[in-house]
């Protein structure tokens, strides 16, 4: 998902490097290589295949000479943590090894791109690209003819810090959860905004735990006990962080909401009839798969093939079954409107259901609802005073 996401906010067509084991297979590598990715390999990989990468990269400095953009993903892999790691090598060297066969004329620079997704895997979420200052390989030029391994450490370095300035680095690994579920108590009502997007309010965040860190200890931990302990009682009494940050839920607002839901229960069955299929079945096939952030990546793979196949017979199903014709198309292309409607239908749903649950714990003065209230307010109060 992260080469799809450059690849629909640029220009042109870049060649991008991926992971080796994704081309094992013959159609699939074909597929590859027709999109024009290249393999790298890995030391995981087998060390025999290393040489192969000689290949690879001598190929990468001819893209660099053709001034066709490269698009390299530095980390190596991936973790389900919002924090840049240790960047390899790879990318410098190919930059520095192109600059020298083209006796350093060729004033590469190395584009740094922040990619920040709401949610790994849930449907119509916010998907936000930044892209930074470029950085001149061509400073480090000297010091790579001096010392080559220095350069390459030093380049390393410079991406690594201009990287971190466009993306969520939560660098503390102790207070990770806590920080990281604090983005989403008090960001969390910002992300569908897309003017001003939520990684940006992070970053702010983020900053000012760093400094409180440094300046008040003592109050920095109090706002990661609350944080953690929001956390595990909203989860446990099943409370999204928006309804627990409203002042009210009037109960005619909520019953004029589940009439609503009522009368509109037919158009949710008939917008999830089509779309399910194309959305749901491939939940169903990836759920075996253990790296949880590739999954969204084979789940687009999937829905996409399956909407080349199953459109196509849904159309002739609708002039078959429907007449006249003007009928079966409007019927055809009712299909994905009222799909995004369904999906509108659920997070009412979720609303209106979530409304009425916080009403019961008030009316009922559920000691542990008013306990998680008085540690949200708290909290919300001691970020804003930051």
């Amino acid at each position: 998902m992260d080469a799809l996401a450059v690849l629909f906010t640029l220009k042109g067509q870049p060649v991008f490097l991926a992971r080796a084991d994704i081309f094992k297979k013959k159609f699939i590598a074909s597929l590859l290589y027709f999109l024009k990715i290249l393999p790298v390999y890995r030391i995981r990989d087998g060390y025999a295949s290393l040489k192969d990468n000689n290949e690879i990269f001598d190929k990468t400095i001819d893209v660099l000479r053709n001034k066709n953009g490269l698009v390299i993903l530095p980390e190596g892999s991936h973790e389900g943590f919002r924090r840049l790691r240790q960047l390899k090598k790879g990318i410098c060297r190919i930059a520095f090894q192109a600059e020298e066969a083209s006796d350093f004329k060729l004033n590469i620079k190395i584009i740094p791109v922040g990619i920040e997704f709401t949610h790994y895997s849930r449907y119509r979420q916010v998907l936000t690209v930044v892209y930074g200052r470029p950085v001149e390989v061509s400073e480090f030029n000297e010091l790579y003819r001096k010392s080559p391994e220095i350069a390459l450490n030093e380049l390393r370095n410079k991406l690594s810090s201009e990287m971190k300035r466009i993306m969520v680095h939560i660098d503390s690994e102790e207070d990770y959860e806590a920080i990281d579920e604090l983005r989403s108590i008090v960001n969390g009502r910002f992300s569908d905004k897309v003017r001003f997007p939520k990684l940006f309010r992070d970053r702010i965040l983020i900053e000012k735990l760093n400094r409180l860190k440094v300046n008040d200890i003592t109050l920095f931990k109090r706002i990661c006990t609350l944080s953690l302990q929001v956390k595990e009682k909203a989860k446990e009494l099943n409370i999204d962080y928006r309804l627990l940050a409203k002042k009210k839920h009037p109960l005619g607002w909520l019953i004029a909401g589940f009439a609503g839901l009522i009368a509109g229960l037919p158009l949710f069955i008939y917008g999830n009839i089509f779309n399910l299929t194309i959305l749901e079945i491939p939940n169903f096939q990836v759920r075996k798969i253990k790296d949880v952030q590739f999954r969204s990546s084979l789940k687009y793979g999937y829905s996409l093939a399956l909407a080349f196949i199953v459109t196509p017979i849904v159309l002739i199903l609708s002039f078959v079954i429907f007449s006249p014709w003007w009928l079966s198309i409007l019927i055809f292309l009712s299909l994905p409107v009222s799909g995004l409607i369904a999906w509108l239908y659920y997070l009412e749903f979720n609303r209106i259901t979530g409304g009425f649950r916080i009403r019961n714990y008030i009316n009922s003065k559920n000691t542990e609802y008013l306990t998680l209230n008085k540690n949200h307010n708290e909290l919300i109060s001691l970020v804003a005073a930051l």
